[in-house]
């Protein structure tokens, strides 16, 4: 088999394009296409290599010889092509390159792979992604939906250690053993959407998917692209969307990887000040460079448009936004104006934020950004980097130090629940009680709750709850929904079993019950970015540690009043201050026997009186049951 030369799927204007760094679609001119061409079929290679003496096709069609099948270079555009006739689906490659600098020599997987060989093995596969999608009416009604506006409860997960097969050595199930199962699980809970810790294809598992190495291919793990894609399709048809986690932030130092590509940093920066990430070590994007620009922005309209991703929650946005992230004085660049600001990643962001929403209407990108940069979450008309959403990350740290402190210190600290009012509508928040927090020595959100048994599990009822009422769409991570016991590991199951216990299985209940609330309230998610939505009664009851607050949709009849009671004290006759009089039924209590609780609450209700409180005309006289939290309705006037 001799390589052709006169077939390619590069017109001028592509090679334009890309190395203006305005090609979006790459994915379908790079990498490996099988094509028929004068009625033979074969693979059709192309590659990005500008500084590269030679490049050449090795697999196991030629018993993995390094210079048998050299590509040609195509013009002055970097790219190296070539078409291999007989070549089909399903045979292993790698690029074998050798760099016009220092006689280095290295094979390379392909950047634009789709499939990947299962790793630790690291050669690409030929292949192609035919699909017959079955979620066309979801994708229909995707374009005109403002999830703003609507509910949002994401169910966050690691696609390896959700479940496992004990049986058959503990492996993972497959995406297609997932699909079923998982949408089944997850719509009978009621959250709105799943979102996969990264699935692009990486080295090494304990990176969780963090660190990648193939930026259009979904790991081969768990299966095939078109495995995946079922699991996409089948969560579609229950009506549950699928958030990604997309990391451009930086990539894997492996030697078959993106870095040293052709002998020259050609992905990454060149100086160590700006190619290393001190974090994580491993190598951060050169978002100045075009032809970078491009392989990103086509990585994510992939994700979006071929494999029906509904959203892109990007990773580490901080660690992009600023030169001196984590590092000391003298071991950043500053840029043209002297500043800290990473304009070319800024540059980069928002480009990519207005060329997701342009291309695939009603997607949302999310960004994880730690710091205050401003409006990360306004459009760029206005300044913004275009974001869709943001983490919460403040209200997630505050929160989780406050509920972790035994109640009778609680009084001290109460600033670190209303503290987030003053910022909570400068951005579109999400609340995530995500996987960073359960890792790495921090136990489970269970582990974290103070006092014995009873209490860790009301505790942890009053936090989901309280995370529920606040102003804000929602994250929990897997294990959270029914009291995971132990910490995440990424290479064991969750612990299914203690679901015969009921503690387990009543807080599973609230949970579920705490979503349905969520989407029939709409005072709950419809103004969730808009502070008219949000009326504090009383934040200031720090002595009881005690909060009320209420929650309005656009409707007069959307008015919700949410009381917390982070104490174990049972507190008779509290009265708050109501903006209406009226019957307030109350429609559901942490402290309910369902759910574990003590039984206490409001027998159903209580009328308001024409007792004046708080500055309102009207007051209620509740009795707030311990660790808990109520949630009343207003069901007619008075």
């Amino acid at each position: 088999m001799s390589v052709n030369y006169d077939i390619s799927l590069l017109t001028s204007d592509d090679l334009f394009l890309f190395n203006e760094g305005n090609h979006f679609r790459l994915q379908d001119k790079l990498g490996a296409h099988i094509v028929t061409s004068q009625g033979q079929e074969g693979t059709y290679f192309a590659v990005w290599a500008p500084d590269a003496e030679g490049v050449f096709v090795t697999g196991d069609f030629n018993g993995w010889d390094k210079t048998s099948h050299p590509l040609r270079p195509r013009e002055q555009s970097g790219i190296w092509e070539g078409f291999l006739p007989g070549l089909s689906k399903g045979s292993t490659y790698k690029f074998h390159v050798t760099s016009r600098y220092r006689g280095y020599q290295v094979d390379k997987a392909d950047p634009f792979a789709i499939y990947s060989e299962v790793p630790p093995k690291t050669a690409s596969i030929v292949w192609d992604l035919d699909y017959d999608w079955g979620d066309g009416e979801w994708m229909t009604r995707r374009r005109d939906r403002n999830l703003h506006q609507e509910p949002l409860a994401i169910y966050e997960m690691h696609i390896g250690s959700w479940m496992r097969v004990p049986g058959e050595g503990n492996r993972p199930l497959s995406y297609r053993e997932l699909g079923p199962k998982l949408a089944e699980y997850v719509k009978r809970l009621g959250f709105t959407h799943v979102e996969f810790l990264p699935v692009m294809e990486h080295p090494f598992y304990g990176s969780w998917g963090y660190q990648v190495c193939g930026y259009f291919a979904p790991t081969s793990r768990y299966g095939s692209p078109q495995d995946f894609m079922s699991l996409i399709d089948c969560l579609h048809q229950h009506g549950i969307g699928v958030i990604l986690d997309w990391v451009p932030s930086h990539f894997t130092t492996d030697e078959h990887g993106l870095g040293y590509f052709d002998g020259t940093y050609l992905y990454e920066h060149s100086d160590p000040r700006q190619r290393i990430h001190p974090d994580w070590n491993s190598l951060i994007f050169n978002y100045g460079r075009n032809e970078v620009r491009s392989f990103l922005m086509s990585s994510a309209l992939q994700w979006l448009d071929t494999f029906h991703a509904d959203g892109l929650r990007v990773d580490a946005v901080a660690s992009m936004l600023y030169l001196d992230y984590s590092r000391r004085e003298g071991e950043w660049i500053p840029n043209t104006y002297g500043g800290r600001e990473n304009l070319q990643a800024i540059s980069f962001l928002r480009r990519f934020n207005e060329d997701v929403y342009k291309e695939c209407p009603g997607v949302q990108t999310i960004a994880e950004e730690s710091t205050d940069w401003p409006i990360v979450s306004r459009p760029t008309y206005v300044g913004g980097l275009g974001f869709g959403m943001k983490w919460d990350m403040g209200w997630m740290h505050d929160t989780l130090e406050y509920i972790s402190k035994d109640p009778v210190h609680r009084k001290f600290h109460h600033n670190q629940l209303t503290f987030r009012m003053i910022y909570a509508f400068h951005e579109n928040f999400i609340l995530p009680l995500s996987h960073d927090e359960v890792v790495h020595g921090k136990g489970s959100l269970l582990g974290k709750m103070p006092g014995d048994e009873w209490q860790k599990f009301a505790n942890l009822r009053l936090l989901y709850g309280y995370m529920y009422a606040q102003p804000g769409k929602k994250l929990l991570f897997m294990g959270g929904e029914f009291g995971q016991v132990g910490e995440w590991r990424h290479d064991e199951s969750l612990d299914w079993h203690v679901l015969q216990y009921p503690v387990h299985s009543n807080m599973k209940r609230w949970v579920e019950d705490l979503n349905k609330l969520y989407q029939r309230e709409p005072a709950l998610y419809a103004t969730d970015f808009d502070p008219a939505g949000f009326e504090w009664i009383d934040c200031n009851d720090g002595q009881n540690s005690v909060l009320s607050f209420i929650r309005k949709g656009y409707s007069q009849d959307d008015i919700l009043i949410i009381v917390c009671n982070f104490t174990p004290v049972l507190r008779h006759n509290y009265r708050i201050g109501t903006p209406l009089n009226g019957y307030w039924r109350e429609i559901l209590n942490s402290d309910a026997v369902e759910y574990g609780g003590s039984g206490v609450g409001n027998l159903g209700g209580v009328e308001a009186a024409s007792e004046p409180f708080h500055g309102r005309d009207f007051s209620l006289s509740l009795t707030l049951p311990p660790l808990g939290v109520v949630f009343f309705k207003r069901e007619h006037g008075g």
